[in-house]
């Protein structure tokens, strides 16, 4: 028999967040049950909720998440009962083409656990784990490639924001736009991730940061993480970043939102020959448009960005590192810290802060 546990369950699409018991079973071969610390409310899981990313369902949200290895699977090695860790949503096979060819966060195989029952509820009926994860419970189920080690004296609170919005904002520069000292970066979008590319930004040595987000409440925050500029959203953007940027508009965007019209001021922001880096996920049916003639006149790169261009083996370490010598902000990012009875209602919130953090009792 499994164990029972409270979770933030998501039945229908654009439905709410009821908590309810589910049945874990134990960890089957190559598998670990976790005890969450904390799991962060990402707007992925609200794009996860209304239908905008595709779920099977019912599930269990949440993915950005840090707790302690409670019981260990046959076959695996290299953790151990009372290990913390950070979940990582997106495992790599280390075997399809683009995991020999160095692109893990692009793994074919990544997101298999997605599709397939992890948990039952109380009633019989089968549960998904939102991103592989079901993080937005009290303990979850995951194989053991999707458990990252940490050190034991990190913070399991702050630690949980590595698993998404640290590693992918910070990726995003470090990764995919390979920012260098002196180049000016504009972000789009102040949340979690946006605010982790401008620490990422300041990282990298990049004058001017020029943040840009409609809520003027998170300007103080944003320069205390490095910004130098924070300017809101409007019609006269793209020439308020030129000024900022020696006349010519930042050698980087990086865009955190996901929004057409966001896209599309980012690459108006973008310098010509700069490079646009688009990190927010957007749905389907948002269409971002470009003249014909812009596209080779300006000579701009524009690029996606997943989970930070990351490999969460390699990169998450070097976060850590980065922590403790002081460099990298983490317990700033969190807005407010929340039961798990309220993820529904942190997840009508996403926009007004940084993070919003459930916290776990026990860990």
């Amino acid at each position: 028999m499994g164990a029972r546990v409270p979770a933030a369950v998501l039945r229908t699409a654009g439905g709410p967040l009821q908590v309810e018991e589910v049945v874990l079973p134990e960890p089957g071969p190559g598998q670990v049950r976790v005890r969450m610390a904390a799991t962060g409310v990402c707007h992925s899981d609200l794009s996860l909720a209304n239908g905008t990313m595709v779920q099977p369902l019912p599930a269990v949200l949440g993915h950005e998440g840090a707790g302690r290895v409670a019981a260990v699977g046959e076959g695996v090695a290299g953790l151990a009962p009372g290990d913390p860790v950070v979940l990582n949503w997106a495992p790599a096979c280390r075997a399809c083409w683009w995991c020999t060819h160095g692109e893990p966060w692009l793994c074919e195989r990544a997101n298999q656990a997605w599709q397939r029952p992890y948990a039952q509820l109380a009633d019989g009926t089968e549960v998904y784990a939102g991103l592989g994860t079901g993080a937005f419970a009290a303990e979850t189920v995951v194989g053991a490639d999707a458990c990252v080690p940490l050190p034991g004296d990190l913070p399991l609170v702050e630690a949980a924001l590595l698993g998404c919005a640290v590693l992918t904002g910070v990726g995003a520069v470090r990764n995919a736009a390979r920012v260098r000292p002196g180049e000016s970066v504009v972000v789009i979008g102040l949340g979690g991730v946006g605010l982790s590319a401008v620490q990422g930004a300041r990282l990298a040595g990049a004058d001017p940061i020029i943040g840009v987000d409609p809520v003027e409440a998170k300007a103080d925050l944003a320069r205390r993480l490095g910004a130098t500029h924070v300017v809101t959203p409007g019609p006269g953007l793209s020439r308020r970043v030129r000024e900022l940027a020696g006349g010519r508009g930042a050698d980087h965007a990086i865009e955190c939102v996901g929004r057409p019209e966001t896209i599309r001021a980012a690459w108006s922001a973008t310098r010509r020959g700069g490079r646009t880096t688009v990190v927010g996920l957007g749905g389907t049916g948002d269409k971002v448009t470009f003249n014909a003639l812009e596209v080779a006149h300006f000579a701009r790169t524009l690029a996606g960005c997943l989970y930070g261009n990351a490999d969460p083996a390699v990169d998450v370490p070097r976060l850590v590192d980065d922590y403790r010598a002081g460099r990298l902000e983490l317990a700033a990012l969190v807005t407010e810290q929340i039961p798990l009875a309220e993820a529904g209602a942190a997840l009508g919130r996403l926009g007004t802060g940084a993070r919003s953090v459930i916290v776990f009792p026990d860990p």
